[in-house]
């Protein structure tokens, strides 16, 4: 085997310089963690930028500098204010004080003006007048709030009701009956479906499109606070899969009437809106519509004064499912024309419309998927652009004309980038890095000039990691079960390694949507746990199987209606690769993951019980029945649709084959895999006579946060250490 051969060759370096390592330090979780105590001492902190215009500056705790000028050049550090100025210049008795710049922003191209917060107050502050030309103030206790820079007015969410305070500081309220029943203003639908907030700004600010959610007729689940001399209820408003779920409707509020419109959609049962859009002219609201099965989804057209429906803009249907994740985007140049991103053709890829609904051309295409788009270069009517085109593992930087779908590389075509994008488009923010470059901050220039990119490297970060002793990690693919699809891995080595020991492995999985675990980014993105277990002599593997993403609709999809079937196939293969390796003993196999990864994990350990010896799954879901509506019925349909796939992914009947160690942890407040899930779990295995174990994070929700990273990490570690290593 050719790639066997490649890793064999690998081990006789890592025996060359196994003496040098012997110097170097050994890792503690207070190190790799996030929430460690000297975590931030070890990482390197880099500094804040943001553009002004088309101007890059440089933002520090004490002071804002310009870093380059509007065509790209590095220029000589320049303050262009500091700190101190800006406290004299506001009444710090009053509001308080700013203390640091890391979180300025500059909304506008051609002012010479930044946003700013203190506790207090918020305000733009000019720095050539030196005064504060505009302020208002914060309001405290606010669930959400939106600002809009053309209009300078604040959207906000207090007590469940939704208010807007305008550029003069008044206040309107546009909802009087809020409760957590009926909430205004906030996120909807569980944020599926691409959703992270509740209200949208028009383009000039002047009107207010929002959320108005309806969970009187959802179950509370019955979530306990134990914060209190007596424990109270903290019930979680949760629909689960084939059971009622919320209503949702869309108002429009304007400020200079004080009247608010509701967009006629007609019943919401069961139906889900996403994805809102406003036209350029603020007239229209587009907003993506689908029913409760998923199969279809339509952009409708809504007049924003009236709320009237002008019309199905464009209707896209799909057997298993459709996903809708990005609101509409129109072209800056032309009124008339938006982009669109769907997966029509089995991949996610990048539209032009116009607003009778007729499609114009398909701006990108190919085997790959747009991740992320950017905006515009109005220069070149261009559209700036993420994607995996030049491999499932890259992201990189891609302009398309939207004349002709001409497609240019812009950054160096490795690794793993994500952008900002200037004012004009002319300029991309990049920071970057690939398995073997820790970091890379670029400014990408989105016109290329005698077919050459334009980079100007900003700042090169060396590995934080010298002093040391780092395991070798590696990349390379494998074949899925159906003997075709490469899935892409990540193998790592034990420090000092040997290649003629014997180690313990574990397979670190999620295997779900919207995730994935292998990337050209520094180490593969391999976990820090991943390092310390490596550091403490076992071996560790990941793979993506079937159903994770940025692969096309056909690899997600292939799991619809039988969660854990093919992912834990594919999953076995990668088992077959490393009981392959000399070095990794067969008998000694672990298998760890979180959330859709603690489903996999104990579906494998009760699956495969033979395969497996040691697992520990984190927030499991059990059985999806007790999952949410949105994402249970998108990718199993609904119980009463799929009665034998729902049965035959539950793991409740299988906690009778349990044979190995498995631990299962958990947030006791977890509102997205609930405790029914694991206790329900734990029921069948004491009526079956097996023996899992249990460990609960008070508090917590479905994921540890601060300090508690740190303690769950060495309880997962101690618990391999004591019954895989043996």
């Amino acid at each position: 085997m050719k790639l066997k051969t490649i890793i064999l060759a690998a081990f006789a370096v890592l025996l060359g310089t196994t003496a040098m390592a012997q110097g170097k330090k050994s890792f503690t979780l207070e190190d790799l963690m996030w929430g460690g105590t000297n975590y931030a001492n070890i990482m390197p902190s880099y500094y804040g930028t943001a553009f002004w215009g088309d101007r890059l500056m440089k933002l520090n705790v004490d002071d804002v500098q310009r870093l380059a000028d509007e065509n790209g050049r590095k220029v000589k550090p320049e303050v262009l204010f500091t700190v101190d100025e800006l406290n004299a210049a506001i009444d710090t008795a009053k509001v308080g004080r700013v203390y640091n710049l890391l979180y300025a922003k500059f909304p506008y191209a051609d002012r010479s003006q930044v946003l700013l917060s203190t506790y207090d107050l918020r305000f733009l502050y000019d720095w050539k007048q030196q005064k504060v030309v505009w302020s208002m103030p914060n309001v405290r206790g606010a669930q959400h709030a939106e600002f809009n820079a053309a209009s300078k007015s604040l959207a906000y969410v207090k007590d469940w009701n939704l208010f807007v305070r305008t550029a003069d500081g008044r206040d309107h309220q546009v909802s009087t009956d809020g409760t957590r029943e009926l909430q205004y203003g906030l996120s909807v639908h569980r944020d599926e479906f691409g959703i992270s907030k509740g209200t949208f700004w028009s383009p000039k600010g002047n009107l207010l499109a929002f959320y108005r959610m309806d969970q009187t007729m959802v179950t509370d689940y019955p979530l306990v606070d134990i914060n209190h001399r007596v424990a109270q209820l903290a019930p979680e408003k949760y629909p689960m899969a084939g059971m009622t779920s919320h209503k949702v409707t869309v108002g429009v509020f304007n400020p200079a009437t004080n009247q608010t419109v509701y967009l006629k959609a007609g019943d919401p049962t069961d139906r889900y809106f996403t994805n809102i859009a406003w036209s350029p002219d603020e007239s229209t609201i587009y907003m993506f519509e689908l029913p409760r099965t998923q199969d279809k989804a339509e952009l409708v057209a809504y007049d924003a004064r009236t709320g009237e429906r002008r019309g199905v803009i464009y209707t896209e249907t799909n057997a298993r499912y459709v996903e809708p994740m990005h609101p509409i985007v129109f072209l800056p140049w032309d009124s008339s024309k938006f982009v669109m991103q769907s997966r029509r053709d089995g991949w996610n890829q990048l539209y032009l419309f116009d607003t009778t609904g007729r499609m114009l051309r398909q701006l990108t295409k190919g085997e790959f998927e747009v991740i992320e788009m950017l905006g515009f270069n109005t220069k070149t009517k261009s559209i700036i652009y993420n994607c995996n085109q030049t491999s499932a593992i890259n992201h990189n930087l891609w302009s398309v004309s939207v004349k002709d779908a001409r497609a240019t590389l812009l950054d160096n075509g490795t690794g793993v980038h994500g952008g900002t994008l200037s004012a004009s488009g002319r300029w991309v923010y990049d920071i970057w890095s690939s398995h073997n470059i820790f970091r890379h901050i670029d400014l990408v220039g989105t016109e290329k000039k005698g077919g050459k990119a334009n980079i100007l490297n900003l700042m090169s970060y060396g590995s934080p990691w010298k002093d040391y002793n780092v395991p070798e990690i590696m990349g390379g693919t494998i074949k899925a079960a159906d003997g075709k699809t490469p899935l892409h891995y990540r193998l790592v080595l034990p420090v000092n390694f040997d290649a003629k020991k014997k180690y313990p492995a574990v397979v670190y999985v999620y295997g779900g949507p919207h995730a994935n675990n292998v990337e050209n980014r520094w180490n593969y993105a391999a976990r820090p746990w991943e390092i310390y277990m490596a550091q403490r002599g076992y071996v560790i593997f990941v793979v993506d199987n079937r159903g994770s993403q940025y692969r096309g609709f056909e690899f997600e999809s292939c799991t619809h209606r039988h969660l854990g079937d093919n992912e834990m196939k594919d999953q076995l293969e990668g088992v077959k690769f490393l009981k392959s390796m000399p070095y990794v003993d067969g008998d000694r196999l672990g298998v760890h993951g979180w959330s859709f990864g603690g489903f996999m994990t104990t579906n494998l350990m009760c699956s495969y019980p033979d395969v497996f010896k040691v697992g520990v799954a984190g927030g499991p879901v059990i059985d999806w029945k007790y999952y949410e509506v949105m994402y249970g019925e998108r990718y199993m349909d609904s119980p009463q649709e799929n009665p034998e796939g729902y049965a035959s992914s539950s793991l409740l009947p299988k906690a009778k084959n349990l044979k190995g160690r498995l631990q299962i942890i958990v947030g006791y407040n977890d509102p997205t895999c609930l405790l029914q899930h694991n206790l329900a779990f734990l029921r069948a295995c004491e009526d079956a006579g097996t023996q899992p174990d249990y460990f609960v994070y008070p508090g917590d929700g479905h994921n540890m946060m601060g300090h508690d990273m740190v303690h769950l990490h060495e309880r997962i570690t101690r618990y391999f250490d004591d019954y895989l290593k043996k």
